[in-house]
């Protein structure tokens, strides 16, 4: 595909799919906009880069669906100061979504293989404000928390303390929790001395959040 149908498949996505779907904010759709999906899927996926669904990539995972990730990270509540955390990071697609909107992106990556390439992909497009960690997503990055938003891009059975632990009083996690073949994505907000508000989204399906405090 041409850079002009690329684009052109970009802007139907984004006013088909993401628009009516409740993605409004113009911060959001302007890095959907700003980030170019096709460098994120194998090269044998490219045409279907802009298509409103997941796509397999290396080690079993998938790059998550267009909506689902402007949806989760929505959820965060995003702002230009903020430090995010990123759990799951498998091509670096939602990393580079993020990147876009705040000041610092963390992310951690179980698959030294997907870590390596994210870092690589992210680099090449000079995406300078992610660090890729190689490490048991379910335990967060305690070396850089605390963290505005936590986006968990993998599925697990209860909520991480840890990633609860990792987050300013405030700030926002988004995880899938359920079993390993469906989920409801939450949305929830850590306030004083621990209190969760816990907001449910939608059904998702996820691969599984594998580790100490996932599965």
């Amino acid at each position: 595909m041409t850079e002009d149908r690329f684009f052109k498949a970009k802007e139907r996505m984004i006013k088909e799919h993401l628009i009516p779907r409740g993605i409004t904010e113009s911060k959001i759709l302007e890095t959907f906009r700003a980030v170019p999906r096709e460098k994120f899927v194998p090269t044998d996926l490219k045409a279907k880069a802009y298509l409103d669904r997941p796509l397999p990539i290396d080690e079993g995972q998938t790059i998550s669906q267009p909506y689902i990730v402007a949806k989760m990270i929505q959820a965060i509540d995003p702002q230009k100061d903020d430090k995010i955390l990123e759990i799951g990071v498998g091509s670096g697609y939602a990393a580079a979504i993020l990147a876009q909107i705040v000041e610092q992106v963390h992310g951690v990556e179980r698959f030294e293989d997907l870590a390596n390439q994210a870092q690589k992909r992210l680099k090449k497009l000079e995406y300078n404000n992610i660090d890729i960690h190689i490490g048991d997503g379910t335990t967060g990055w305690k070396e850089s928390a605390p963290y505005e938003g936590i986006l968990v891009s993998a599925a697990a059975p209860e909520i991480p303390d840890s990633l609860v632990e990792q987050l300013v009083e405030g700030g926002f996690l988004v995880i899938p929790i359920g079993n390993k073949k469906l989920q409801q994505l939450y949305q929830i907000q850590k306030l004083a001395e621990n209190e969760l508000i816990k907001n449910k989204l939608i059904k998702v399906r996820f691969v599984p959040l594998f580790g100490k405090e996932g599965w």
